[in-house]
């Protein structure tokens, strides 16, 4: 049999074509087809196993093992499972590396043998962060049994997880592994599938926990091929302004857990340190409120989220192009609550520049702060501060009507706890708001509205 032929592959997509493209026909990204031989099938990937009758398979319950960081686990599903494969992107320095040795020191300290591969630093750069997170053995005297090793060698990681059989497996990051007899540089999409699919069956086949760090494209997704993503358990993002302390960890696929799950942190000197109550730091503290200024409610997996949402309504620069920059809310999502507001309530935006802000730099994908962001661009407009101490929250539709969103209960409770005494939300949830048993004690105001018109004129009458 002869060689097999060259192709040209996509670095970005894994896009496949017999001859070079100056642009790649799949993601549109130029300049990323280089040219790169397909390895041969091995027989490694047969594991010899013969079908078993679906009634016959003995159910196993799947025992998690805490990370020790809350946040983290939360985004997990609560926890590792053995055999569990998690794929981590993000931006270069937001703290991936920092999260994955945190967690590596704690699990070592819990009794888990943990191997922390790096590619990308030396033994001396991990020992100095180590110092600078205050990474060292147990108070009780017990010796963490943290591994360091500092490898790009496939073959020479493969033998020496074979030969100290960790519990854990981390490595950072998997574009810089190198498989011998794969005609392609590290980083390329042939190594970073034959990589990954090598280190992915032994994790399987041994039960280990294997957490891979991948490197981000300039769109932000995971560089390399998609059936990375299709090969792992999880899919975590990593994700903040890199100049900002706060970070959010989302989870995009999750095989033993939630989908929409979030764990917030912050970074100090010391490392990453766990946000718990998130409401407070994504909520203004200004003890006067400015026009524009709205606090809404997120659900963001079973978390109830309070965030601060801003609005800047202008004269148009140019009539015929005013402007929208919006960040933290969906764009197509904003100029529909824009054409509901101009239809509606005969607001006259198209005269306006408009400026949308949700404040801490988390994203909000939930359709319950429709009515939140009225209100911001009506306040801002009108150039009138809301009172203090008010929650917005519900769904517009295109007729303006105020659509019922879910977990409500937990919202009001969410914003009662951070001392709100009033909570503005759709009418078709003011009876399941309230709590089974009504005491003097609810000290939150219910409010139901069934338009944005009337739920408008309540605070804006003409």
């Amino acid at each position: 049999m002869g060689n097999p032929k060259a192709t040209f592959v996509c670095q970005n997509c894994g896009y496949t074509s017999i001859k070079w493209l100056g642009k790649c026909p799949s993601c549109d990204s130029w300049n990323t087809l280089l040219e790169e031989t397909p390895s041969q099938p091995q027989d490694k990937y047969v594991w010899g196993n013969k079908p078993v009758i679906l009634s016959q398979i003995k159910g196993q319950e799947q025992k998690r093992f805490s990370t020790g960081i809350s946040e983290f686990d939360r985004v997990l599903g609560g926890g590792t499972v053995e055999g569990d494969v998690v794929l981590i992107g993000g931006e270069p320095g937001i703290g991936k590396s920092t999260l994955l040795l945190q967690a590596a020191a704690m699990a070592s300290q819990k009794g888990k043998k943990v191997l922390y591969i790096s590619g990308e630093e030396s033994l001396s750069q991990i020992k100095l962060r180590a110092e600078r997170l205050k990474i060292f053995s147990p108070q009780s005297g017990k010796k963490a049994d943290l591994s360091i090793l500092c490898e790009v060698s496939l073959e020479r990681i493969k033998k020496f997880i074979e030969e100290t059989s960790p519990d854990w497996i981390i490595l950072d990051s998997i574009q810089t592994a190198y498989k011998s007899g794969v005609n392609s540089s590290p980083g390329s999409v042939s190594q970073i599938r034959e990589c990954a699919s090598d280190l992915i069956q032994l994790a399987k086949k041994n039960s280990k926990v294997l957490f891979l760090i991948g490197h981000v494209t300039k769109e932000g997704l995971i560089a390399g091929p998609r059936v990375l993503e299709h090969m792992v358990d999880a899919v975590l993002y990593f994700e903040g302004e890199k100049t900002g302390p706060f970070r959010i960890l989302k989870t995009f696929k999750n095989r033993f857990g939630s989908t929409q799950e979030i764990g917030v942190f912050e970074m100090t000197e010391k490392g990453l340190k766990e946000i718990t109550n998130p409401s407070e730091i994504f909520m203004s503290r200004n003890p006067s409120p400015a026009p524009g200024t709205v606090i809404a409610s997120s659900i963001e997996g079973t978390r109830p989220l309070l965030v601060e949402i801003q609005a800047l309504v202008t004269t148009a620069t140019s009539m015929n192009f005013p402007r929208r920059v919006i960040a933290g809310v969906d764009y197509n999502r904003v100029l529909l609550l824009l054409a509901v507001l101009e239809k509606i309530f005969g607001a006259p935006l198209h005269k306006y520049d408009l400026f949308i802000n949700v404040v801490g730099g988390i994203k909000i994908e939930e359709t319950g702060i429709d009515l939140p962001v009225i209100f911001a661009i009506i306040s801002s407009l009108k150039n009138k501060p809301l009172p203090p101490g008010i929650l917005f929250v519900g769904e517009v539709g295109l007729s303006g009507e105020v659509r019922g969103v879910s977990h409500i209960k937990a919202r009001v409770k969410e914003a009662e706890k951070l001392g709100f005494k009033k909570c503005i939300l759709p009418e078709v949830n003011l009876s399941s708001s309230a709590p089974a048993t009504q005491t003097k004690a609810d000290k939150i105001e219910r409010i139901g509205v069934g338009d944005i018109v009337s739920a408008l004129n309540k605070f804006f009458p003409n």
